[in-house]
């Protein structure tokens, strides 16, 4: 038998009150007719009112459970009966991994084990086309891959070499999810993408921490040089993409999911500062431009200099391409949270005031 798509299945979503999670969870409620069930336990980067668009939609619900609450998570594969489970739920910011280590190994890595086993003992209750069609689908990211030089990008089969703890632990995740593929026979996905940005992206990444800062006339933070490349990968293109994996992925595979935008870091927040020249030509007092703020501090310890994703694979399987480029991507990111003032200052809820993170050597 092969694997059909179905019209409406269940979609169990961890992590959906997340960046990467709430795109995917608008994705599926406003592009098709599945069910989803959204479970985050709403640490400081999610936010429900990143849903706020489909939250009353009959075909959403939302439960506030933690992962590594294993009781709690058996109860909702016996409730929701899910087709799909959408692994998202992690601990994802780097510098905050350098200060705390040990909570990413819970979450990401003790957490991700708890999940599966619960996913393991339903899908073994499963039969027929249900059992045949189930996927879990762990997202991941490429920094698992550690750094590249100048040259070359990385592909599915490229070996794993984390530089900071929040990759190791995802590393072990994605260890995880293949053994108990090939252990148990539990037909798993996996993807790596590359770095997101978007709409709704909390304030402490690159994108959002300088477009806010500019207009404080706060300092706008570049680590090092800011030679850092980066592959740039909007939140949208990204979020169809997992969607194709999830229900259209071969069991056992992995799919690298990229924006074909390789950047500096320097490059982007230069770019930042030009679009918002345009936008919000009213400077605050003292600057002319706003890349007059950009200010070089300490590189982070650890920092990869090159990412790189080949997206071919999933391109030539899945028939996926991106449809912004960085350019287009960038605009429309900035326009959202010029419009969306009442967002960044709601997530902000005085556990992070924009400062610098990740500083211990």
């Amino acid at each position: 038998m092969k694997k059909k798509n179905i019209d409406q299945q269940s979609f169990v979503i961890t992590g959906g009150a997340g960046f990467i999670g709430s795109a995917v969870i608008r994705y599926l409620i406003k592009n098709t007719k599945h069910n989803v069930i959204n479970i985050d336990s709403l640490t400081y980067a999610g936010n429900l009112e990143s849903l706020t668009d489909v939250s009353s939609n009959e075909r959403y619900k939302f439960l506030k459970i933690d992962i590594c609450d294993k009781q709690a998570i058996d109860q909702v594969f016996s409730n929701f009966c899910p087709d799909v489970v959408m692994h998202l739920a992690a601990e994802s910011h780097v510098d905050r991994s350098i200060d705390g280590p040990l909570k990413f190994i819970k979450t990401n890595v003790v957490g991700t084990s708890y999940l599966l086993e619960s996913t393991r003992k339903y899908w073994l209750t499963l039969d027929g086309l249900k059992k045949l069609n189930f996927r879990f689908h762990h997202v991941s990211t490429d920094e698992v891959y550690g750094s590249l030089d100048k040259q070359g990008m990385f592909v599915e089969s490229t070996a794993y070499d984390p530089s900071s703890p929040y990759s190791a632990s995802k590393a072990s995740s994605d260890h995880l999810v293949r053994a108990w593929n090939r252990t148990y026979g539990l037909p798993v996905v996996i993807s790596n993408c590359s770095n997101n940005y978007g709409p709704y992206q909390f304030p402490e990444k690159l994108i959002p921490l300088v477009t806010l800062n500019a207009l404080e006339a706060i300092p706008l933070p570049v680590y090092g040089k800011g030679n850092q490349i980066r592959d740039w990968l909007y939140v949208d293109d990204h979020a169809y993409a997992l969607y194709k994996v999830a229900t259209e992925g071969k069991s056992g595979e992995t799919y690298n999911i990229g924006g074909y935008n390789e950047k500096t870091n320097l490059e982007i927040v230069y770019m930042i500062c030009s679009i918002l020249d345009e936008l919000v030509p009213n400077h605050p007092i003292g600057i002319s431009k706003y890349e007059e703020l950009i200010t070089h501090v300490d590189d982070r310890p650890g920092h990869d200099v090159r990412y790189a994703i080949d997206a071919s694979k999933i391109q030539k399987e899945l028939g996926w391409v991106p449809a912004e480029t960085i350019e287009s991507g960038i605009r429309k990111t900035i326009q959202w949270y010029l419009d969306n003032s009442k967002w960044c200052s709601n997530v902000q809820d005085g556990s992070y005031y924009r400062e610098r993170l990740g500083v211990s050597k």
